[in-house]
């Protein structure tokens, strides 16, 4: 499997491409192609294109949840494959795969952070593929579906409120996912923010691939500005853990980084990372 950074908040130095607060992810896997996540605009695209990677060729589109700095680009990526079409080269008819909840309308504060496209106008361009049940894309790599929230340090405060059946809820996100591959040495997991808290993400995992070993984490840890209960019992869960390497980044602060590393080693992230696993 092979992980291409095009979004995150920061870039690789000496790279010269464009960062955001948001993630995206190129990811190649079995003769497969995914894209995770879209970031908050174009930048995605525009990064793409400077490292030669067609984005016309996906099979699927992995949504993480239904914040608009992982869904932004979900309008650049229909015009590319209108277009296209238009034009009389496109090529395949890629599946978003999601939460049922992932786009249902979002605020905080009265701002609105849901994806700017519905499910219906989505469905123009692309096959939906909706469910709270893990999903396999391919015999190594899993979408985890809703997570299950056993851990209880990593239960935080709503963030703002969802429209459920015509009723504004408070939203606990439940619709934060993650992406999990069977690699060689252990499990690689990939994920968005981790709102459904980033030791759950992992536990979950665990059971779904039936598999202990944990060898990378990628993706952001929602570890900003975190309780010292939530970032110690997190340090405290990465030593008894013990991954090869940790890839934190988007929604990790520095403290958390400096925690975190006194249980693993840290490397850093940015626009233009390459990561590849066997």
């Amino acid at each position: 499997m092979k992980l291409t950074v095009l979004v995150d908040n920061n870039t690789i130095i000496d790279r010269y491409f464009y960062a955001e607060p948001g993630v995206s992810y190129f990811i190649e896997c079995d003769d497969e192609k995914y894209l995770f996540d879209t970031g908050y605009s174009d930048l995605f695209l525009r990064n793409a294109t400077k490292m030669g990677i067609n984005l016309l060729a996906l099979d699927g589109i992995v949504i993480s949840h239904g914040h608009n700095d992982h869904t932004g680009g979900l309008g650049e990526l229909v015009k590319l494959y209108s277009e296209a079409a238009s034009e009389g080269y496109g090529g395949k008819k890629p599946t978003i795969i999601a939460h049922p909840d992932a786009f249902l309308e979002r605020n905080v504060d009265g701002l609105d952070i849901a994806p700017m496209l519905s499910n219906n106008q989505l469905k123009r361009t692309f096959s939906l593929q909706l469910s709270k049940e893990p999903i396999w894309l391919t015999p190594k790599i899993v979408f985890l579906g809703e997570i299950e929230r056993n851990h209880s340090f990593e239960i935080g405060d709503p963030i703002g409120k969802v429209l459920r059946g015509g009723t504004w809820e408070d939203d606990y996100v439940l619709d934060d996912s993650a992406l999990a591959y069977i690699s060689d040495n252990g499990l690689v997991i990939i994920t968005g923010c981790s709102h459904a808290g980033i030791c759950n993400i992992i536990e979950y995992a665990k059971k779904v691939c039936n598999e202990e070993r944990i060898y990378d984490v990628v993706g952001g840890f929602h570890l900003l500005n975190p309780s010292q209960r939530r970032l110690g019992n997190t340090v405290e869960y990465f030593k008894k853990c013990q991954p090869h390497a940790i890839h934190t980044c988007h929604c990790t602060d520095l403290r958390s980084k400096i925690g975190l590393a006194k249980a693993a080693t840290v490397e850093e992230v940015g626009v233009g990372l390459v990561l590849e696993y066997k």
